[in-house]
């Protein structure tokens, strides 16, 4: 669920922060500075989400008093689009990538999968109003390139980027509540079926739901799970590649 929205700083401070060649000392001689105080946040999210991101709680973290944090970072709706763009230097961008278009184009998609599993807190920020920052103009220009002379119009590589990186936003989606599940109840998705496959086993008239009983039954047999988040995964990312290579024949037939 997004509790949070990017690019809902000051534009002027968002940017320069962004865009800052390096980190001034503090005036008062301290050991802050704005990269110290972003990756403090980052951890601080990794591990208690999202919503236990404050700037006090930076501040504890750091040692420091809340409104030294202020001197370098204006509020929380910066210190987020710094984080963002902070975490999104982290993809992978090697310039040789064996498979042609489609071997880039799924390294891209597997790059943004890893880090959604990294920094689960992602799926919590809506990016319609993206940190312009440079790590995000870095990777946007690396996936661009995974589709540079194929025969797609500009528009059309934007669109598939985006496509993209929104289906691996809603597939990993089940990846990370099927973690967090684990994490708070203490059992696997495994043991959480294999708890609850009996009794639905007898509950289910297959007569009233063949198709559900039939499926249903192959796919818990083979997942040892109600789900497969990676195999849906791999599965829909194969399909979706697919497509592309539709659109590109189409192009090249025209």
């Amino acid at each position: 669920m997004t509790t949070e929205y990017s690019g809902t700083g000051d534009p002027a401070r968002s940017l320069a922060l962004l865009w800052r060649t390096r980190d001034k000392p503090s005036r008062k001689g301290g050991d802050l500075s704005v990269g110290r105080i972003v990756h403090t946040a980052i951890e601080l999210a990794d591990a208690e989400g999202l919503t236990a991101l404050s700037m006090r709680r930076v501040a504890e973290r750091l040692g420091a008093g809340t409104m030294s944090l202020y001197t370098h970072v204006p509020g929380k709706g910066e210190l987020l689009d710094l984080m963002l763009d902070t975490v999104y230097g982290e993809t992978a961008r090697p310039d040789d990538v064996p498979g042609g278009w489609r071997g880039r184009l799924e390294l891209v998609a597997r790059e943004n999968h890893a880090l959604y599993l990294r920094h689960p807190w992602l799926l919590q920020v809506a990016t319609t109003r993206p940190p312009l920052g440079p790590n995000l103009i870095a990777k946007y220009e690396y996936e661009l390139r995974a589709v540079d002379g194929i025969g797609l119009t500009d528009l059309e590589m934007d669109a598939v980027v985006t496509l993209v990186d929104n289906y691996v936003h809603g597939a990993v989606r089940a990846a990370v509540e099927m973690a967090q599940a684990a994490q708070q109840t203490g059992l696997t998705d495994q043991q959480w079926w294999h708890a609850h496959a009996p009794y639905l086993e007898r509950a289910l008239d297959a007569r009233r739901f063949p198709l559900a009983a039939r499926v249903g039954t192959a796919a818990g047999e083979e997942y040892q799970a109600a789900a497969d988040p990676q195999r849906a995964f791999e599965f829909g990312l194969a399909r979706l590649l697919d497509g592309v290579q539709t659109l590109i024949g189409q192009r090249h037939a025209g």
